[in-house]
């Protein structure tokens, strides 16, 4: 039987090997084919194509990706469900829990405000609105009907309606409807009854942790229809939109991509030094998850894969378990950006001068309202759209037509950024904790080929099937599953190669 105890999973009688098998070097190096980021760089190329050569083919193609997406949201509310709890508990005492809740409340609160004041600096400076020089009098604003009436949907009475959002109507209504941030309090909630249940609670968290591993199996499945999900949305995002890359729309568009880059380069970079890694290192460990968002437009298809990377790099399961779930509904960097920038754009098109104060105004509004976006579907149209009628006043709602057509390019953006915030985030929380292992994110930065994802989801699907302690194994495959723990064992007492 495979050695138990704590493990650094945090949960009680769990074998540690994904650590291990983090740890251990690969038996050999894989081919270029071999690798997934490969594959999803030749779907988005095919994709690319497909649009330019034959854009009536490429604007029929996006089942695909939704096909792709709708697969992986079928495991993320139980992976979330269950990771959350397991993280949480792992903790051992609510007050440690409290704390580092509150710190990531507050990260997630100063970067989000980063992020809305670099987008409102930027198109000041930018201003690519002006040379459109629109009439709301002459405006055809029909594009925008059907966002306008999600805005009204999502928009609701403000604050209370945010409160009522937060919590689902039963138990298991938040996960048919697919509502991450309603399955992140549900998760909350369980979490702190097992923690005061104390040792009574240990089987269910087990449990839990042997769902969360079966969830992580699956998704490994998955994944491997990536490169077909980012062929479907390249090809139809440029043979649907293609012809609208044009004139101040473009200029808009670049606009929104080099104040992203902004961001990661000067925010996120400052956080990667006094976190003690490199940006740059970290971008390259995560870049099979980048490319996926890019050929998807949608960062929760990589989340159970960043839940994996994240823990192999040094990261405790328990603040991993809590930030990156949580980042997905009140870290989202690039949409914050992107609801900022949106909104003086429209008003620079139809020639209105926002204050300074107005701007300081919305940029507060917009950060109430940004959290729990990705409950919301088409999240950054309509939460800018929502954000605009609280506004109307001052700025055109109706200029929202002006940027539905380019929003599935800037949709890619908003997704990246969003990304590569949540990720660096959870590990800056980490070190603010003081449980970041230094030298083993140093080690994984410096080759990433050493973190073999694959496997690891592999071998947590497989502990899933291993028995509870002191139990029989009782079958082939439980006996398979703890001689392969022994090998990861006496693979990592030898010195790793590099």
């Amino acid at each position: 039987m495979p050695a138990t105890g704590t493990s650094s999973d945090g949960v009680p009688g769990a074998p540690a090997t994904r650590r291990a098998v983090a740890d251990r070097p690969p038996r050999r190096k894989k081919r270029l084919y071999q690798h997934l980021y490969f594959w999803v760089l030749v779907g988005i190329s095919a994709g690319i194509a497909i649009g330019l050569a034959l854009p009536e083919v490429g604007a029929q193609m996006k089942w695909l990706a939704d096909l792709f997406i709708r697969l992986v949201k079928v495991v993320i509310a139980p992976t979330i469900f269950a990771t959350v709890v397991v993280g949480i508990a792992g903790l051992g005492n609510l007050a440690k829990a409290g704390g580092l809740a509150l710190r990531t409340v507050v990260y997630f609160n100063v970067t989000t405000v980063f992020a809305l004041g670099i987008g409102l600096v930027t198109i000041n400076v930018l201003r690519p609105g002006d040379a459109l020089g629109l009439d709301i009098e002459t405006f055809d604003a029909s594009a925008a009907e059907a966002t306008l009436g999600s805005a009204a949907d999502a928009g609701g009475g403000g604050f209370t309606d945010f409160l009522l959002y937060l919590v689902p109507e039963s138990f298991f209504s938040a996960f048919v409807d697919g509502q991450l941030i309603q399955v992140l309090v549900l998760a909350i909630l369980v979490a702190v009854a097992l923690t005061a249940l104390g040792e009574r609670g240990a089987g269910a968290v087990r449990a839990l942790d042997t769902i969360s591993r079966v969830m992580f199996g699956v998704i490994k499945i998955v994944m491997w229809f990536a490169p077909l999900g980012a062929l479907g949305g390249m090809a139809f995002t440029i043979g649907e939109y293609g012809s609208q890359i044009i004139g101040s729309l473009a200029y808009f568009m670049v606009s929104f991509w080099l104040t992203c880059l902004l961001f990661i380069g000067l925010v996120l970079g400052a956080v990667c030094r006094l976190a003690g890694f490199s940006l740059l290192k970290y971008v390259r460990y995560i870049k099979d998850e980048l490319l996926i968002v890019l050929g998807t437009s949608s960062s929760e298809t990589v989340l159970p894969r960043m839940l994996v990377k994240l823990e192999a790099a040094g990261a405790p399961k328990s603040v991993v378990g809590l930030t990156i779930p949580t980042g997905y509904s009140f870290n989202l960097d690039g949409t914050a950006i992107y609801m900022t920038m949106g909104a003086i754009f429209i008003a620079q098109a139809f020639g209105v001068d926002v204050s300074v104060w107005t701007q300081i105004a919305l940029l507060v509004f917009m950060l109430i309202s940004s959290n729990g976006a990705a409950g919301v579907s088409g999240a950054g149209l309509v939460t800018l759209a929502a954000s605009l009628a609280a506004f109307e006043t001052v700025i055109p709602l109706a200029g929202i037509a002006l940027i539905v057509g380019i929003d599935r390019f800037m949709s890619e953006g908003r997704a990246l950024t969003n990304l590569t915030g949540n990720g660096i985030g959870t590990l800056a929380i980490a070190r603010w904790t003081g449980e970041l292992d230094r030298e083993r994110l140093r080690e994984v930065l410096d080759d990433p080929g050493s973190v073999d994802t694959d496997e690891l989801l592999r071998l947590d699907a497989e502990q899933a099937t291993t028995p509870a302690p002191g139990a029989p194994a009782g079958t082939a495959d439980a006996d398979a599953v703890d001689q392969a723990a022994a090998d990861v064992r006496a693979e990592t007492a030898r010195p790793a190669s590099r």
